[in-house]
């Protein structure tokens, strides 16, 4: 083994120690031992016992009781420990599925904060699971895309870290935008909310001097910079209705009562997955089905529904004025 490898693995196995050692009650070397060769280090119990020996000088908080025999170890009651997640075999392997889902959806600085907890669910399934089903099951399931699927366009370095401390400080945000038809220009605005469709994310905005909300694909922000100053939050800010009515799906952002009839093969899966959760089934017959459901009126409702062809006909819409 290498030089840096061993330091490595020596680095690994102490933080995995300082882990598994408890807040509340005591824990022995040999406890120690046989938790860490569950998880794939093979240690004796003299190996553990000296790191538990160098990590006690080293770390005021770590109790060691020896007043009596085996010795006990333990974080001091005041003390967080080492305030880092164990993931078992499961929260692993959710994690492991996650991943190849986002990999396509966020772009590369989001998932590279995520990425030490990757390296551990990795670790865990793949290098010390030998032998175990989570390893396997990993080879058993996938993601399939419902949609032509795209790659996320690329950041500009810095933006997303000062758009995430601005928004998280509502703190305003200065920033070089440039719109589609390339044009740049600087702006202020208050960050309010980050959007994900697809493969893109947008920052929800007030510009400075402006009551409209507006959204910005983050991608063609150029250059973004958190400022010292506060702006304080709008009341009644609601983002789930800015989405519902922005143009995210397309489209005016109205509600309608929709009415289509659909060739039952093809419209099979709509008894499965609704279209809303006030979706009816008005007609059925071996042929077809016919469904009324409350929708967003958009350009992604439209296009959805031609996807059918001649499977769809009979399309009525209602709208439905605010209350």
């Amino acid at each position: 083994m290498s030089q840096r490898s061993h330091n490595l693995d020596t680095t690994l196995l102490t933080i995995e120690l300082l882990r598994l050692i408890p807040r509340h009650g005591k824990t022995t070397a040999a406890e120690l031992q046989q938790r860490l060769a569950d998880i794939g280090f093979e240690r004796d119990v003299r190996t553990i016992q000296r790191h538990l020996e160098t990590l006690s000088t080293h770390f005021d908080d770590l109790e060691c009781d020896m007043g009596s025999k085996p010795y006990g170890y333990r974080w001091k009651s005041h003390s967080h420990g080492l305030n880092l997640p164990i993931l078992n075999e499961q929260e692993s392997l959710l994690l492991m599925l996650a991943k190849e889902h986002l990999a396509q959806l966020l772009p590369v600085q989001l998932l590279s904060f995520m990425q030490p907890f990757f390296e551990q669910a990795h670790r865990k399934l793949v290098l010390d699971a030998a032998g175990k089903p989570e390893r396997a099951w990993l080879e058993k399931i996938g993601v399939a895309p419902t949609s032509q699927p795209l790659l996320p366009p690329k950041l500009a370095d810095g933006v997303l870290e000062a758009v995430s401390s601005a928004l998280f400080h509502d703190r305003k945000l200065d920033l070089v935008y440039r719109n589609q038809d390339g044009f740049m220009k600087d702006y202020r605005v208050w960050p309010m909310a980050l959007v994900q469709q697809g493969s893109v994310l947008y920052l929800v905005v007030y510009f400075e001097g402006h009551t409209d909300l507006r959204h910005l694909a983050l991608h063609r922000i150029l250059e973004a910079e958190a400022s010292q100053f506060r702006f304080e939050r709008p009341q009644g800010f609601d983002l789930k209705r800015y989405i519902e009515q922005a143009s995210f799906g397309f489209g005016s952002g109205h509600s309608i009562r929709l009415r289509f009839s659909i060739r039952r093969g093809a419209g099979l899966h709509l008894t499965e997955t609704p279209l809303s959760a006030d979706q009816q089934i008005l007609e059925e017959s071996k042929q077809h089905y016919r469904f009324q459901a409350t929708v967003i009126d958009s350009e992604m409702l439209v296009w959805w529904l031609r996807k059918f062809g001649d499977d769809v006909w009979d399309i009525e819409q209602e709208v439905i004025e605010p209350q």
